[in-house]
């Protein structure tokens, strides 16, 4: 099968690029694979890792005056490559494919993944729906109901859950443990619980809540906890934010991370305390990693794990809900460990990056026509 991925993301991506490696990775040496995307992407970057697959550097705008040239590239490319499927990412790439493949009289089946929880009552939307759109992958069954209730609903509409390969994130001996957090944290931080996410540090993805959370403990109970929060570098405002909680000691920022576990292993407890969410691949390589997570009831979080069993689900925006949480884990460390066990078991039973692939494999194949 030939399939084409396309991704407008110029930088990092977040779990759109992690979504399109994953079917690179379980794909490739069986099919062959093209990636359009921009050459200064991370997409760029590591799909050049992977052995057989077509780079393209393209570039995705909503400019009008910009559609000529990458429009008519991409429609070369797709010409010229006779693609099975196209699998599209997100709204730029998707119209500039519908684009591409006007008036082709034998177009290749488009498959879009439907990633965020956006709206998709707009004219745009109507307008991929009723001629670039075969197939929508939605990322969890909140997502399912959010497509359902769109233009695209005469499309086939799948639920195909995000997975991840649970050999390479796995639990660390407790050692490996503090031998990585003395390196990251250093000494001061071994009797500390170690609150850690890979979520981001925009606004909206709730790190701050948990920081306040933090700081609303009695001063012996805050001193118990640290927060290690990855991704781009929190601005001068967020800092202030958390300098005016008194907190700036107790939380550290390592930055954008290519791979995540020696951060996320040194951790005790994961959080993902975002505003909205489709479904989160931080979340389950949180849990893949035997960590228990702690998650808000927005979108397709709460579909990551059994509630207090392998986590706990607080409302969005909710410092005193987490304070309360923080406080009975004090009270009973010993769930932490029982919580991580069956966040890893979860992990393996339902988020396998082979089941993963062959689902999304199978949504080509019904796509077109069985064939290939």
């Amino acid at each position: 099968m030939k399939v084409l991925y396309t991704n407008f993301h110029g930088r990092n991506g977040g779990g759109h690029v992690t979504y399109i490696v994953n079917l690179l990775l379980g794909l490739s040496g069986q099919h062959q694979l093209t990636v359009a995307t921009p050459a200064s992407s991370r997409l760029y970057r590591h799909a050049s890792a992977i052995a057989g697959v077509q780079l393209v550097d393209m570039s995705y705008t909503t400019r009008p005056s910009s559609w000529l040239g990458p429009r008519a590239q991409l429609k070369a490319l797709i010409e010229r490559e006779r693609f099975d499927v196209i699998h599209v990412n997100g709204s730029a790439d998707h119209k500039q494919v519908m684009l591409a493949v006007l008036g082709m009289r034998l177009r290749p089946r488009i498959v879009f993944t439907k990633h965020n929880d956006h709206a998709l009552k707009s004219a745009g939307h109507w307008l991929r729906a009723r001629f670039a759109t075969d197939c929508v992958i939605a990322v969890s069954d909140y997502i399912k109901g959010l497509v359902l209730d769109s233009p695209y609903k005469r499309c086939d509409v799948r639920t195909i859950r995000h997975g991840l390969d649970t050999d390479f994130f796995s639990p660390v001996s407790a050692q490996e443990k503090q031998a990585l957090r003395s390196a990251q944290l250093g000494p001061d931080v071994q009797d500390k619980l170690v609150l850690v996410s890979t979520g981001g540090t925009d606004y909206e993805k709730g790190w701050l809540d948990l920081v306040a959370g933090v700081a609303q403990l009695p001063e012996g109970l805050r001193e118990r906890f640290h927060i290690v929060v990855a991704g781009d570098h929190p601005g001068p405002e967020k800092l202030a934010r958390v300098q005016a909680l008194g907190m700036t000691q107790q939380v550290s920022y390592p930055g954008l991370i290519d791979d995540v576990r020696a951060v996320l292993a040194a951790g005790d407890i994961g959080f993902v305390l975002s505003y909205q969410e489709a479904l989160s691949f931080a979340c389950r390589e949180l849990m893949a990693l035997g960590l228990p997570v702690l998650v808000t009831r927005v979108g397709g979080l709460p579909e990551n794990l059994i509630e207090n069993e392998s986590g706990w689900i607080v409302p969005p925006q909710s410092p005193a809900q987490i304070a309360l949480i923080l406080t009975t884990i004090l009270e009973q460390p010993s769930v932490l460990g029982q919580m991580g066990q069956h966040a890893r078991q979860h992990a393996v039973t339902h988020f396998q990056l082979a089941d993963f692939v062959q689902l999304t494999l199978k949504a080509y194949r019904a796509e077109a026509g069985g064939h290939v």
